[in-house]
């Protein structure tokens, strides 16, 4: 069979950005290994890519960017680009708190997608969780289409929602993400592909998809570069890895039980791998008074978050909803038992009671009981994470991912054919 020419379109790239970032950096080089000619269009934060991959970067007018940036806004950009309606759309809603970013990224790439299309002839198009109106103007035009949903943005607005604290942060919140453009695009694409199982039968709810329309391919973990690494173990350490920020990831819940582990005189200190930046965590730490307990580590290179997962001696991943679960996948991977929930795809990831412990989601005392209960348990904890690097070895990697991937693609254009 000849080798595909893929193009991936990506909001924004950069791994620590999320596990779009993670997902397409692996799955591309991954692609590219099995002799396929793949390209990106991706937006800022610019991604970690393999050499092999093509990246065609597209500018950002999001607010949320400029904040992140920390530059001044005109700084290197000529005046009247922002007259452009595009940009001025995006820069005028997300001012106003709307998450325009992937709206305004999926226009861009059509117009990308026009200009690089007649010189590279691409086979198909790979949507990494944007799905904006663009997608369709490319199928439209004849371009097979696929798009990867990891789980439904309706989830993430209603826990967002559900843990405001006022009736002005949870109109904010509302307000915050996009409507009905996922649903309208996903329903006419020709595959999405989700992460897991739990994530398929999530996302064919809420965008009401037949069960041809959707298919589940694992994520992975790169073991070559998640692996047991022979490091001191910080005794009694605690590891939270993600954005505290996203209410999705149950960060609260986390702090709750620390605050309950203190009150029972139980030794431990908890490590918060986050966004040096975050407003709620280190808000909650004030206000439960447990600042002594707990570290915040910022974004981190690939190797020193290596050996952080190494150092730890569990890692507790409290989501209210995961679509793989990549924190708790990679620590399994160094050999670090997992303390997390029944949420998402996290009971096909963890085998409870074997490389970790699932807890009820927002359940902040049995976060706490488990958490003892391993801190007390160093033959146990052992055990665990040996079990997990052999699970995930065995069932999760990214070559496997984009093989399957790849037989998808083929899938989606013979059907285009016959059809």
């Amino acid at each position: 069979m000849r080798p595909l020419k893929i193009l991936f379109l990506l909001h924004q790239g950069n791994m620590a950005s999320g596990g779009q970032g993670v997902y397409t950096s692996a799955v591309t080089r991954e692609l590219a290994r099995l002799g396929h000619e793949v390209h990106l269009i991706v937006g800022p934060p610019w991604p970690d890519t393999d050499a092999a991959v093509t990246v065609h970067r597209v500018p950002s007018y999001s607010v949320y960017r400029l904040l992140e940036t920390g530059r001044r806004w005109f700084y290197g950009r000529p005046p009247e680009r922002f007259l452009h309606p595009l940009n001025a759309y995006e820069l005028a809603t997300s001012r106003f708190g709307m998450f325009s970013v992937m709206a305004a990224f999926n226009w861009r790439a059509y117009t990308a997608w026009r200009e690089l299309q007649p010189g590279h002839r691409f086979d198909i198009v790979h949507d990494v969780q944007s799905l904006g109106y663009g997608d369709l103007m490319m199928k439209a035009a004849g371009m097979p289409v696929v798009a990867n949903i990891h789980h439904p943005l309706s989830i993430d607005r209603m826990n967002q929602v559900l843990q405001a604290r006022t009736l002005r942060a949870k109109v904010r919140k509302i307000v915050f993400y996009p409507f009905w453009m996922q649903e309208v695009v996903a329903r006419r694409l020709d595959r999405i592909i989700t992460g897991s199982h739990n994530s398929l039968d999530s996302v064919q709810r809420a965008f009401r998809l037949r069960d041809d329309q959707i298919t589940a391919i694992h994520d992975g973990v790169d073991t070559d570069v998640f692996h047991p690494v022979e490091v001191p173990k910080r005794p009694r350490s605690v590891l939270f890895v993600g954005n505290s920020d996203d209410r999705n990831k149950g960060a609260r819940y986390l702090l709750e039980a620390a605050k309950i582990l203190a009150d029972r005189g139980v030794d431990f200190h908890l490590t918060f791998k986050d966004r040096l930046d975050a407003d709620m965590a280190p808000r909650m730490i004030a206000e439960l008074g447990i600042g002594g307990r707990v570290t915040f580590l910022g974004r981190l290179p690939v190797d020193e978050l290596v050996r952080l997962y190494n150092e730890h001696e569990l890692l507790v991943s409290p989501s209210l909803y995961e679509g793989f679960g990549l924190p708790a996948a990679e620590a399994m991977a160094c050999g670090v038992p997992v303390i997390a929930t029944t949420a998402g795809a996290f009971p096909e990831v963890i085998a409870d009671g074997e490389t970790g412990v699932l807890v009820p989601p927002g359940d902040a005392p049995a976060i706490a009981d488990a958490i003892e209960r391993l801190l007390a348990d160093p033959a146990r904890r052992a055990a665990m994470g040996a079990a997990g690097v052999r699970r995930i070895r065995e069932h999760f990697s990214w070559r496997a991912c984009a093989e399957r991937t790849a037989e998808l693609y083929r899938e989606v254009l013979a059907a285009r054919r016959s059809a």
